[in-house]
């Protein structure tokens, strides 16, 4: 009997330590990485609209970065966050589309989240609609076929990384990586609103720690600033400020400590109106865009790696989700909402003036059907629409009636919108950029929905689809660049406000809702002026990978080695996964990697010599770190080119002499 006593108070003791330890998640967690660069020579980037600016070679290469998350039951998300500069509804269809065939329907519409970082230093023409492919002249394959393969592949690998794990959540500000480049507009806002945020910034940083048997392995970090830092004349592809911050925790953090299978992703939310260029005049904080790149991208990076570290707060609880597509043009609004009807997509014209900081000139005479060819083929009148509409989108005056095109509109009108929520927290994806008040208002209408805290509502802009900007309705009376933008009128936001209502609050009730209407397809409707590689050359008596101009025998760190190579055309062959370059150096007795065309001390050029010959160059820039161990080095480049006889693509590579690093 007294045995009996001692083994039930110990058992009694157990369930009682048992009782007052923290719920464990129980979650499978995986992540995975995947490379979307695409053509990065002789085609329009996306995001300035400015038919001038081609890439022209790699400082930084585009990444997937994918977090799979399945609870207990066995729900699933999947959160992609992408250095592009909009995930457009083509690649999210496609993407799905990949997912079905090879996983059924273990990913669908409903729990897949494809999220842009809004790099403005990208390859640009992977639209499905006109609007965003006009300064690109077209439609560009292969830059669509490696952003959608990317992130599959980046989906697949984080499915085949589930593991169980614990996810960690922390919440902060950082002040110093945005500013309102939209003032006049912002301030329209109600006083009492403005007063309550206390700042025209959002602030706001949620970063969330993924782990696997107690080992860290990756984390997500949301923050508003755009991805601007690099200047619109800059034509080397580069994830901007929030594809250095991904680099630097992974390299020269975890990649320093041997780890190099951390992923990092550093997402965006509601920054329709933030710009990292803290002088308002398409600079700071210095006057260089690399500089200013790699400074917002550190301190982004800084604060999210001290939340990171600090997070201490274990999300658990139900994977679930409400996803719908929706009809942004014809949006009935209920009373609660202010009543009214949403508009057919049209553009002001304020949307070809660019913004306050000078960073978004549209490049393009809209007017002018006849100075771009790609527009000319399309026809259709640009300005003008029915008096319905105009009354409709009033004060805006109208210059593109995108909704209005045919035979096919030219922005998207039905798009998706998503809530999700893992644990506690919420995940609001929206097709758009959110000013930073519209995204505030959304988050508090979700929170309240759901009964949560406002900290645990995380708004992800830029996901799944894309279609302008987001205003709220009185920032859009001010017709400023983001009102111009705002495609569906005055009542863009509330629309989305009340779609984002009822998808929280059946998420909250454990309700269905339904499909909504499916948006068109398409993929077998595009056409492009863009003229592929006819072939590659050499200057009499040259031949591929030879060097024109060699590197010097020694340098010391922090000095620039080079070296130009003949070259084919980077079209040839994305190099996807691999590189252009490789920087070499001699352990004793072979030559092993140290860097490549994706690390930020290289600088990979493409130079076209002569169109007409089809001679290039391939001038590759190496600034040596100060942290460089001395030794041997060279300069290695990796291409391809297509033969003007046979049409056939074939390897080349050169070599640099070997120097010295003092």
């Amino acid at each position: 009997m007294h045995a009996f006593k001692q083994r039930s108070g110990r058992w009694l003791c157990l369930v009682a330590l048992f009782l007052t330890l923290p719920a464990q998640a129980g979650y499978l967690v995986g992540r995975g990485k995947a490379d979307i660069t695409g053509e990065a020579a002789e085609v329009g980037m996306m995001g300035y609209a400015k038919l001038d600016q081609k890439t022209a070679g790699i400082h930084m290469r585009q990444w997937a970065r994918a977090f799979v998350v399945q609870d207990e039951a066995g729900r699933r998300l999947v959160f992609v966050n992408n250095d592009l500069g909009m995930v457009f509804q083509g690649v999210h269809q496609a993407v799905l589309n990949r997912l079905q065939a090879r996983f059924g329907n273990r990913y669908t519409r409903e729990n897949v989240l494809l999220s842009a970082t809004h790099t403005h230093a990208g390859p640009g023409g992977f639209s499905h609609y006109a609007l965003y492919n006009f300064t690109t002249l077209g439609y560009n394959a292969a830059t669509f076929h490696a952003a959608v393969d990317g992130i599959v592949e980046a989906i697949v690998a984080a499915d085949a990384d589930l593991k169980p794990g614990e996810i960690r959540v922390a919440r902060g500000e950082l002040f110093d990586a945005s500013a309102n480049r939209s003032l006049p507009a912002y301030e329209r806002n109600p006083a009492t609103e403005r007063s309550r945020w206390q700042h025209n910034i959002d602030p706001t940083m949620t970063v969330l720690r993924f782990s696997q048997g107690g080992r860290d392995v990756g984390l997500i970090s949301w923050f508003a600033t755009h991805g601007v830092s690099m200047h619109p004349g800059n034509t080397l592809v580069s994830g901007d400020n929030k594809g250095y911050a991904a680099q630097y925790i992974e390299k020269q953090v975890y990649g320093k400590q041997g780890r190099n299978d951390f992923v990092a992703a550093f997402a965006q939310s509601n920054a329709g109106d933030m710009t990292p260029n803290l002088w308002l005049d398409g600079n700071g904080p210095t006057s260089n865009e690399y500089e200013n790149t790699r400074l917002l991208g550190e301190r982004q990076a800084g604060r999210a790696l001290s939340l990171f570290n600090g997070a201490s707060e274990l999300v658990s609880g139900p994977v679930d989700y409400r996803q719908q597509y929706a009809n942004l043009s014809q949006v009935a609004l209920r009373p609660e909402f202010g009543g009214g009807q949403t508009c057919p997509a049209a553009l002001g014209r304020a949307f070809a003036a660019g913004t306050e900081d000078g960073r978004g000139e549209d490049g393009f005479n809209e007017g002018d059907l006849t100075s771009n060819p790609f527009l000319a083929q399309l026809g259709g009148a640009l300005f003008g629409a029915p008096k319905e509409v105009e009354d409709c989108q009033a004060p805006k005056p109208i210059m593109i009636a995108t909704g209005l095109q045919k035979p096919f509109p030219w922005t998207p009108e039905v798009l998706p919108v998503s809530v999700a929520r893992i644990g506690q927290l919420a995940i609001v994806a929206a097709p758009g950029e959110f000013t930073v008040m519209a995204g505030r208002r959304v988050r508090e209408t979700v929170a309240q929905a759901m009964g949560l805290p406002l900290g645990n509502v995380i708004f992800a802009g830029y996901t799944n689809a894309y279609a302008g900007y987001v205003a709220t309705p009185e920032e859009y009376d001010a017709q400023h660049y983001e009102g111009a933008s705002t495609h569906f009128g005055r009542r863009t936001l509330p629309a989305y406000a009340q779609l984002y209502q009822d998808l929280a609050t059946a998420l909250r009730n454990g309700q269905a809702v339904a499909a909504g209407p499916q948006p068109r397809d398409l993929s077998g409707n595009q056409m492009s002026l863009q003229t592929g590689v006819v072939l590659d050359n050499t200057p009499i008596f040259k031949s591929f990978g030879q060097l024109d101009r060699d590197a010097s025998a020694s340098y010391s760190r922090g000095q620039t080695a080079e070296a130009w190579f003949w070259t084919g055309h980077p079209k040839n062959n994305l190099r996807r996964n691999n590189t252009f370059v490789s920087i070499e150096r001699w352990d004793g007795s072979s030559w092993r990697r140290v860097a490549s065309d994706d690390d930020w001390s290289t600088r990979y050029h493409w130079v076209r010599i002569d169109p007409v010959w089809g001679t290039s160059q391939a001038r590759i820039q190496w600034q040596i770190p100060l942290d460089t161990t001395p030794g041997q080095y060279r300069i290695v480049h990796l291409g391809n080119y297509k033969n003007g006889w046979n049409g056939q693509i074939y390897g080349l590579s050169g070599s640099s002499r070997s120097f010295t690093v003092y």
